[in-house]
């Protein structure tokens, strides 16, 4: 349970892409309590090292980055205007609690709601607007009825507002919580490296990216060490109709929306799989991109695949299940022992 409970300290971490220093730190902290060196890029990521017997190296990549929302106006009856930041529906937050933080450190609650939230006043209209950029806000929970009352507060716009992410670990294995996309991978990550240093030194030098800008797309565009010669993305797979994956199993992608992953690594993983009787999924992502896909638009010569576990309700209240995250872990474990 040591590191499921490290998850659920992660989730309730705020760290919406553009605001990720605490979420950086304690994963910092856990890589440095494992004694694998660190070292921060210019664009605020992590990179962890374990040194190999060999210079040629694999990199593992997580984003510890998620969704969020910013201050895009303060409007004359007190109310936040919001600007998304990362892609998810605005039905996905409606009635969320979130956390307002300021320039200068301070922090006021609030909750999303549409401009129309009140079924007693607006009848049927309140179930029949469109949820959008212009019809959703933040209702402030202090005595603010104007504009200039909001700015009283310290509150101005750019200001981040952190969605409550409501982390909970049940009896039955699972954990909910928003932002499971892709804090589980970064845990993951931590188990990983904790195994490989319990096991010795490895074949290959292990890289561990921690990536804090993947929701806006550039997360692994830079910095990815020069030897890499295989990279992982490590993030959530989507269970669905249509889909294969699965929150008991770990998930091979074979193809997202920029197009197929290296074909030599999945057959790789799926005979690893099959060999240790892991238990595993295959499956195609139509409205999906990665930290792989970024470095291979990046222009890096990497071979790069995509794996992780089975998460359900992605971009919204989502779910996965301790088996999945442990079943990631083997599959990267003995993908590291070959």
């Amino acid at each position: 349970m040591k590191w499921m409970n490290k998850l659920e300290e992660l989730l309730n971490i705020p760290s919406p892409t553009g605001d990720t220093e605490e979420a950086i730190a304690f994963v910092e902290k856990e890589f440095k309590t494992l004694k694998v060196p660190t070292e921060r890029t210019n664009k605020g990521a992590l990179l962890a090292t374990i040194e190999g017997e060999s210079d040629e190296a694999i990199t593992f990549s997580a984003h510890v980055d998620t969704l969020g929302l910013m201050v895009k106006e303060i409007k004359s009856n007190g109310r936040l205007r919001l600007s998304k930041v990362g892609g998810f529906s605005w039905i996905s937050v409606e009635g969320e609690y979130v956390t307002i933080s300021t320039l200068d450190g301070k922090e006021y609650t609030g909750t999303v709601l549409s401009t129309k939230a009140s079924t007693h006043i607006f009848s049927d209209e309140t179930n029949n607007m469109k949820r959008d950029d212009d019809n959703m806000e933040v209702r402030i929970d202090e005595k603010v009825e104007s504009k200039e009352d909001v700015e009283k507060l310290g509150i101005r716009v750019g200001d981040f507002c952190y969605l409550d992410p409501r982390a909970e670990l049940t009896e039955s294995g699972f954990v909910k919580s928003r932002h499971l996309d892709d804090k589980a991978a970064v845990i993951i990550l931590l188990q990983l490296a904790e195994k490989i240093k319990k096991s010795g030194k490895p074949k290959k030098t292990i890289n561990f990216l921690i990536s804090n800008y993947e929701e806006v797309g550039h997360g692994a565009t830079a910095r990815i060490p020069e030897n890499t010669r295989v990279f992982f993305a490590v993030d959530m797979a989507n269970p669905g109709p249509g889909q294969e994956s699965s929150e008991y199993s770990v998930t091979i992608a074979a193809k997202d929306s920029s197009g197929p992953y290296d074909l030599g690594l999945r057959k790789e993983l799926v005979a690893l799989a099959e060999k240790h009787k892991i238990s595993y999924k295959t499956d195609i992502y139509n409205y999906y991109g990665s930290d792989a896909s970024a470095a291979l638009r990046a222009g890096h010569d990497i071979r790069a695949a995509l794996v992780g576990p089975g998460v359900d309700a992605s971009h919204s209240m989502e779910r996965t299940h301790k088996d999945a995250i442990d079943e990631t872990v083997k599959l990267l474990v003995a993908y590291v022992e070959v």
